[in-house]
């Protein structure tokens, strides 16, 4: 194809396993060194910063200095969410890596999707947001309700003050690749799982993506989503 977007240049770059697995390894939302990055790859620092190189041109990552250290995020949330949708194309094709131990479970139940929850916990929130008529998603658009934004309010988020103050989608579908359906994303997401975190419902897991929920947390946050019992 000689004209129009050039997917293969978008698909050389992620393609390369070093380059996947930092991609990865940044959707976790945290800011990761060059150092970091070439030790989730399994690569030495100098292959590692000349893969970064790539992937800042390609508009991949972003790099932001602090004193005499260089720090990788993503370069926006567009990037997260295509990040998440080819895990999830891969896992529904069966194309899977499995690593036996006690991080696959956790990453499936409660995960951090480049800001915002996903997993099955991240699934059941968008599930019983629906639900309750929080968040109207007809034609496949998510869209906060009056009833929505009290519901909010009552957990402390002023959904008018996360309109206005980004650019981002308030709610956005983002697919789960776990749970193969949608969880929340935007910034609603993000004031979500943030709140989740402040209240000490949850902490992020040091070593991987994972969302570790106390006992406490976990039962606050069911009986703040709670699913309609299956006839």
């Amino acid at each position: 194809m000689k004209e129009g977007p050039d997917i293969a240049q978008i698909g050389a770059l992620i393609g390369d396993p070093a380059r996947a697995n930092m991609l990865t390894a940044l959707m976790s939302g945290q800011a990761l060194t060059a150092t970091e990055l070439a030790g989730a790859a399994g690569i030495t620092l100098q292959t590692a910063s000349s893969h970064l190189a790539k992937l800042e041109a390609g508009g991949f990552v972003a790099q932001r200095k602090q004193g005499r250290h260089r720090y990788f995020t993503l370069a926006d949330a567009g990037v997260g969410r295509l990040i998440e949708s080819l895990m999830g194309f891969a896992a529904d094709r069966g194309h899977l890596r499995h690593r036996a131990g006690p991080k696959e479970p956790a990453l499936r139940k409660a995960r951090i999707c480049y800001d915002h929850l996903a997993g099955d916990f991240g699934v059941r929130m968008l599930d019983s947001l629906v639900a309750g008529g929080a968040i109207d998603a007809a034609d496949d658009r998510l869209v906060l309700t009056a009833a929505g934004e009290e519901r909010l309010a009552a957990f402390g988020i002023d959904a008018g003050q996360l309109k206005r103050s980004s650019r981002r989608p308030l709610c956005r579908s983002c697919l789960d690749w776990s749970e193969r359906r949608a969880h929340l994303a935007g910034t609603l997401g993000k004031a979500l799982l943030d709140g989740f975190i402040e209240r000490g419902w949850a902490r992020r897991s040091a070593e991987s993506r994972a969302i570790a929920f106390s006992q406490q947390g976990e039962r606050q946050f069911l009986a703040l989503f709670p699913l309609a019992e299956a006839a």
